[in-house]
């Protein structure tokens, strides 16, 4: 491990404060080199920590946090702050059960100010702050830190428009500007911004300036470059947040410490004297100071372990393959055949499995940023016309779109499908990204068509299904590899509202849907050799359900289990019991589902152990319902 000299004396920020000003550079690299070197061991959200390391230091150095309250947009660039506000020795424990958060979150820090897990949210925060710090007559000021990707989502220009109008002068909006979120950015703002350089006059400057340079010795022509980036950007955003009512700075080189803490100096002087809100206007590079995630900043932005020297890491263990690319297959296999099909993704190419379907089908594919809300009503609208569109969004992103979702798509009952990648338990992302609730805020609406796959090869059929099924169709399916089950060369429709029933049984039945499925089976089992005759059925759909076929296997066997990867309040459970109510079938049923509490990061296998979503889980729960049937007969 490098010296960290100056990096050992900082346990918080007030330690930060007393470093010399003059060394604070020195402190920005070792705190870079402590990053580097912490992830490649544990693996995490690497360019974009390193690329906000001098903003975050900085900001600390010069507010006073956490009474001056620093909120981050996301919290893919929180490492920095994490190690500078006491968590440095807890870091190789990031995102394991027990360990600090790979996000931002309110009960792990007091400088934590505002959790951080979805894009977009900082300025709404922050101004909300903000404006409480002013209700209770304190000095404070608020400081969100956003990315340019976080600023595709709409709700930041809501908050900007907002807190314009209310000329709120304690909130400084900094801009991260390293012109990426995870993946490269999209957006209209970068062509307004090449109209403004074709304008003329910029035109000429531009002429002389590249002449002027070129008769320069060195590597002037890679600055006139450099010079022509900050053109674009003094001739737009600037005007741009001006008209929102916001005190523009910039655009600063945001990896020179000294500028920026001259300029968050110079912005609180402009706050005491009533002049904000002030934007910060900051260029920096992802992954700066470690060529390999300055190099290939989309590659190290969420990171495995690692060689340091090399930027290698350990190559993936031979598996099944995941349910990401399954999915991503199966959509070009079908949209071969069918160029009614179109591709759409909120920021997430690669999270999803698209940027494949982008690579074969350039002119059917849409990243219209981080704007899940803009992606499914833009779906719709595709709908009307006669295509087919696939919205491939994180079941905990979906979340954002759902006015979208009931008002746009299922009112109107338009032929869109919604791909949901991530649902269930996500592992070291935790309580921000889990995906549990997309059930039950989808099946209360109408016209929808709801799918969970138990397997990768199901998850290819259920595809095609949604497709081609004339109306909403939803299918929802966990993050990470499949079972390894073989796939069918062809995919086929599977009928509307059909379970499967894949072993029969007398003495109770387990009706499982997704990836709970071959973890029922495993049960029935386990069961079968303790003289337990189970049967288990794959439920498929959690709308329209299988209402036969259930409530006639809960009459012949006399109790139910139902499992599911899902909150256990309003999802497929909760569909059961509503269906055996209708039915009149009054048996002993058990519901086995995420308990109504936050589920915090850990290894994703052993969350599911200790909710008892596991084979011995779900046989025991069967085992523990078979005797209190047994009890209330002998009572009887």
């Amino acid at each position: 491990m490098s010296n960290r000299e100056l990096l050992d004396q900082v346990n918080f920020p007030e330690d930060l404060r007393r470093i010399p000003r003059e060394k604070m550079p020195q402190l920005a690299n070792e705190l870079r080199s402590e990053i580097v070197d912490r992830v490649s061991r544990t693996g995490g959200h690497l360019a974009s920590s390193l690329g906000a390391v001098e903003l975050i230091a900085a900001i600390h150095y010069v507010f006073d946090t956490p009474n001056d309250r620093l909120i981050l947009d996301v919290g893919h660039q929180g490492y920095p702050h994490k190690i500078l506000t006491g968590r440095r020795k807890q870091f190789d424990e990031i995102g394991k059960e027990g360990g600090i958060g790979k996000f931002l979150r309110r009960e792990e820090s007091p400088y934590d100010h505002f959790g951080a897990g979805h894009a977009g949210t900082s300025i709404s925060a922050a101004l909300g702050s903000a404006r409480a710090l002013q209700h209770k007559g304190s000095d404070n000021v608020a400081i969100a830190l956003i990315g340019d990707g976080g600023m595709t989502a709409g709700m930041a220009f809501e908050a900007l428009n907002h807190a314009g109008a209310l000329k709120q002068n304690n909130l400084i909006v900094v801009l991260n500007d390293n012109e990426m979120s995870i993946s490269p950015n999209v957006g209209a703002m970068s062509s307004y911004l090449s109209r403004k350089l074709s304008a003329p006059m910029v035109r000429r400057m531009k002429g002389w300036a590249k002449e002027f340079l070129g008769t320069m010795p060195g590597d002037m022509l890679h600055w006139a470059q450099k010079a022509e980036e900050s053109l674009k950007v003094f001739f737009s955003p600037g005007l741009l947040f001006e008209a929102l009512n916001f005190k523009y700075v910039g655009p600063l080189q945001g990896h020179r410490i000294e500028v920026l803490l001259e300029t968050f100096e110079n912005a609180k002087e402009m706050l005491a004297n009533g002049d904000g809100p002030i934007l910060i206007h900051a260029l920096t590079a992802k992954g700066y100071g470690y060529e390999p995630a300055e190099r290939d900043p989309l590659t190290y932005h969420g990171v495995s372990a690692f060689e340091i020297a090399s930027g290698k890491m350990a190559p993936s263990k031979p598996g099944p393959p995941s349910y990401t690319k399954v999915f991503a297959e199966a959509l070009i296999a079908l949209a071969e055949e069918d160029e009614r099909i179109l591709a759409i993704t909120a920021a997430m190419p690669g999270g999803t499995g698209l940027d494949k379907f982008q690579r074969r089908f350039p002119d059917r594919f849409y990243d219209v940023g981080i704007a899940e809300q803009h992606a499914v009503t833009f779906a719709a609208g595709l709908a009307t016309e006669g295509m087919k569109p696939v919205a491939a969004i994180y079941s905990t992103f979906l979340q954002r779109a759902y006015d979208q979702v009931v008002h746009d798509v299922c009112v109107q009952n338009l032929d869109v499908t919604l791909a949901l990648d991530r649902a269930g338990v996500v592992g070291a992302d935790g309580a921000t990204h889990q995906g549990f609730y997309d059930f039950a805020y989808l099946r209360t609406l109408p016209n929808i068509v709801i799918m969970a796959p138990k397997d990768e090869n199901e998850l290819r059929h259920m595809v095609r299904t949604a497709i081609e099924h004339p109306g909403p169709a939803a299918v929802r399916y966990p993050r990470g590899s499949g079972f390894g089950v073989p796939l069918d060369p062809e995919m086929k429709n599977i009928p509307v509202g059909e379970s499967e029933l894949l072993r029969d049984g007398d003495d109770a039945v387990v009706v499982a849907v997704g990836e709970l499925v071959h973890p029922a089976l495993e049960a029935a089992t386990q069961l079968a050799a303790d003289g337990i005759s189970v049967a288990v059925v794959n439920a498929r759909f959690v709308k329209p359900i299988d209402t036969t076929r259930i409530a006639d296997l809960a009459r012949r066997c006399g109790a139910v289990v139902t499992a599911e990867a899902h909150s256990g309040m309003g999802g497929f459970g909760s569909a059961v019991l509503e269906t055996l109510a209708r039915a009149g079938v009054n048996v002993p049923v058990h519901t086995l589902a995420i308990p109504d509490r936050l589920i915090e990061h850990g290894n994703t296998a052993q969350i599911y152990a200790e909710l008892a979503l596991d084979a011995d889980g779900i046989a025991a729960t069967v085992r523990g319902l078979l005797r209190g049937r047994a009890a209330n007969r002998k009572e009887s």
